[in-house]
């Protein structure tokens, strides 16, 4: 895809324009330039995220599944809730990863543009002002990589991968079918997750 075509997928994705969804889209691609890469049609990569939730992580977060193709329901993206914009990038079939984080400078200098200022008044996304949004978004898309990434040289990473479960059971709590991987045998009944609790 052109980098074009990808932004443009990646905003149909994330649902709004803003500066945090660009800046993990071109961290994505950073990771996977590093790694030599093509993006993930299945489980070739994998992300390790350090993001959390209640902030602009997520756009973050959403920009770097669009670059990666590394989703949560291919199973091949995990997340650290240490609130962070930064994340690990791994080659499951070569066993070598990145690390890539924003710069602190960067980071901390986006956090008092007047788009942040909007949003920390209550303001969506989508209705900050296009005057506001625009140059922060053209100066997101055409800074050099250098001025606002940290990108790790590729270290050793070795993948063991999951098997793939494919025979299900009913539980003998809720009825539900549930995949014979997730069940527990709990006095003499195989259960799911959700019976499974007290």
């Amino acid at each position: 895809m052109e980098f074009q075509e990808l932004f443009d997928m990646a905003v149909r994705f994330h649902g709004h324009r803003c500066p945090a969804m660009p800046m993990g889209l071109r961290a994505g691609l950073a990771a996977m330039k590093a790694l030599d890469v093509a993006r993930a049609q299945d489980k070739e990569l994998h992300v390790i995220s350090e993001t959390g939730m209640g902030h602009a992580a997520g756009c973050f977060l959403d920009g770097i599944m669009a670059a990666t193709g590394c989703t949560y329901g291919k199973s091949n993206i995990e997340k650290r809730y240490w609130n962070k914009m930064a994340f690990t990038l791994v080659d499951t079939k070569g066993g070598r990863a990145v690390r890539v984080s924003l710069k602190p400078e960067f980071f901390e200098q986006a956090l008092k543009s007047p788009f942040v200022q909007h949003r920390r008044q209550g303001v969506p996304p989508q209705d900050v002002p296009v005057e506001i949004l625009t140059p922060l978004l053209d100066r997101v898309m055409s800074i050099p990589q250098d001025a606002f990434l940290n990108v790790s040289e590729p270290f050793d990473y070795p993948w063991k991968a999951g098997q793939a479960c494919f025979d299900v059971v009913r539980c003998d709590g809720c009825g539900e079918t549930v995949f014979t991987n997730a069940v527990t045998k709990k006095h003499g009944k195989l259960l799911c997750g959700g019976c499974v609790r007290p």
